[in-house]
């Protein structure tokens, strides 16, 4: 009898696929099954989940281990940008640049926060989303791990024959199965599995064995390091600072905030407790390829010599390279690059020196083809802004345009185009000195000037237009770019990333397994021993160590004083 579709079924009636169906199902609802209120009773197929069932549905969905690891990948792709263009963070003066060779792009770039990657919106969520699934994540898999671990090995199964490696071996007459049982106990032992000895339902014993949660202990450090690692990165960023300073060869910087060219404090970093130390930049060696002619110029290495003075007053030589910073009072510095730092020396009519000293000039190739800015406001009769091109090599291109041709110092000449007028340093409005606004002030030397720009090579002097002075060209120095981090958290991440490494191989290579042994005896004394095992995933040696473990039994039983006979007597060994 088939029952109407959407009214009860009676118990046990068969609907028309053919199975049977409790008295109180209801498979749709009818006009029959409405309240008064014309409500109906629930449908399954039409559930509705009110606001705590959808906010039950999204946490179960976020905690996921599926949407984690989707989230470690997007925070993965997220941080691609940091790498493809300058950092304001690390790199302040590569931004700068950056906009003035991509004045259209820029504004896009900077309004998708491209330049703070890492301290950007859009990170930042990923971020907090991917520390909240892991959370979601390990804290019930971490329970479930110990109450696992807690548990007795389960129940050994009826039919050893349906699993893993079993083979069956008639153990040597008068073999008691207890003493069997025991022994078989004893050897799962010694191979760190956790054991029970069971009765079965029949009378036989059996022993039932468990081994490889350290499988999911390794899953579960790797886990808990990767959440590690994302708790102190967040408080390095936030109680760790970077900074940038340019120094010339000679030159001495002190750890405080107004001698920094840029300053990045974290969150919680004011600035003003900086441990105040100082570094003078002794010499720097920059060596080049010379003998292969294809990469003729590429740099090899570089080495500044200096003298660290930590704050309690003692110093020491030291010398940093590429990959190999200088550790001091809590900070690391860093040698990210070097450079050339013109020195000029403006004279006034009379001849008085009226600014003189080395100004850092900013690479633009690797021919360290450099631009820099030059800043007279006292001393002549108006202020200048000199913007320079300095190239070490100096030799004329395909154009017939000077280019430097060679990193090295072999034909250094620089080229200056003056302008004059006021530089608004008076204003109190903070200028860059790597920069020049030029909007208000007249070019007096230059391609839109009467005057050409001033071509100088080393210990030349021009005459400034205007009868305003000279200026002259008295030497080179190097100098070095230093980069300086303080990060409170790099220890722990270190320890967290060597968790990591290891709970990564301990999930991998440590196999998860179940063994039994189970010992039988019928009606005429005689007892048969059965080997199973049992693996939770891949584990292609599972039949090698059901294998090893019954021949290991077998030798220990065929010992008199075990196996309960007067002569070992041989096995007879069938496999299913």
């Amino acid at each position: 009898m088939t029952a109407a579709r959407g009214t009860r079924t009676s118990q046990f009636d068969r609907t028309a696929g053919g199975d049977l169906l409790p008295s109180d199902h209801i498979d749709t609802v009818d006009d029959s099954t409405r309240d008064e209120r014309g409500a109906g009773e629930a449908s399954v197929g039409n559930l509705k989940l009110g606001p705590l069932g959808w906010a039950r549905w999204f946490w179960r969905q976020l905690t996921s281990m599926r949407t984690a690891l989707f989230l470690l990948l997007m925070l993965a792709l997220a941080a691609v940008p940091g790498s493809l263009v300058p950092q304001h963070l690390s790199d302040p003066n590569g931004v700068t640049q950056y906009k003035l060779d991509h004045p259209t792009l820029y504004p896009i770039l900077d309004k998708l926060q491209l330049f703070d990657t890492y301290s950007s919106v859009w990170f930042s969520a990923i971020y907090l989303l991917l520390f909240v699934s892991l959370v979601g994540c390990i804290i019930p898999r971490v329970k479930h791990h110990i109450d696992a671990m807690m548990a007795k090995p389960p129940k050994t199964p009826v039919r050893l024959n349906r699993m893993a490696g079993f083979r069956s071996v008639v153990a040597p007459e008068g073999t008691d199965a207890s003493a069997a049982v025991a022994g078989a106990q004893k050897l799962l032992k010694s191979q760190g599995y956790r054991t029970v000895v069971l009765d079965g339902p029949r009378g036989e014993k059996s022993v039932s064995a468990e081994r490889g949660y350290l499988r999911e202990t390794g899953n579960l450090v790797f886990h808990i390091a990767l959440l590690g690692i994302l708790i102190v990165v967040g408080i390095g960023g936030s109680f760790g600072w970077t900074a940038q300073r340019i120094v010339t060869v000679g030159q001495t910087y002190v750890d405080t905030n107004v001698n920094l060219d840029s300053f990045n404090p974290g969150r919680w970093v004011t600035g003003e407790n900086l441990p105040p130390y100082s570094v003078t930049v002794n010499d720097l060696s920059v060596k080049y390829e010379k003998a292969n002619t294809s990469a003729a110029g590429e740099p090899l290495d570089y080495d500044a010599s200096v003298t660290a003075t930590r704050a309690d007053g003692s110093s020491y030589d030291a010398h940093i390279k590429v990959n190999h910073p200088l550790r001091i009072d809590g900070t690391s510095v860093y040698l990210l690059g070097n450079g050339y730092s013109p020195v000029l020396t403006f004279r006034n009519p009379q001849g008085k020196v009226v600014a003189s000293g080395p100004t850092p000039f900013l690479a633009e190739n690797s021919n360290m083809l450099s631009q820099g800015v030059v800043k007279v406001t006292d001393g002549l009769s108006k202020q200048l802004g000199v913007m320079g091109v300095f190239m070490p090599t100096a030799a004329r291109d395909a154009n017939g345009q000077l280019a430097s041709s060679y990193p090295g110092l072999n034909n250094p000449r620089l080229s200056l185009t003056i302008f004059s007028g006021n530089l608004g340093l008076d204003d109190g409005v903070p200028q860059s000195v790597y920069e020049l606004n030029a909007d208000h002030l007249k070019q007096i030397a230059g391609p839109a000037a009467k005057t050409p720009a001033l071509d100088l090579g080393v210990g030349e002097t021009a005459k400034l237009p205007g009868n305003l002075g000279t200026v002259t060209f008295d030497k080179v120095e190097r100098y070095a770019s230093l980069d300086v981090h303080h990060d409170p958290t790099q220890g722990w991440v270190l320890v967290f990333a060597i968790l990591i490494l290891g709970g990564l191989l301990t999930s991998l290579f440590v196999p998860r397994r179940r063994m039994w042994v189970k010992a039988k005896t019928d009606a005429s004394g005689a007892v048969t021993l059965e080997y199973a095992g049992l693996a939770r995933g891949e584990d292609p040696r599972l039949d090698e160590a059901v294998e090893s473990l019954a021949s290991a039994h077998q030798s220990q039983l065929a010992e008199p004083r075990l196996a309960g006979a007067g002569t070992p007597s041989e096995f007879n060994e069938t496999k299913a």
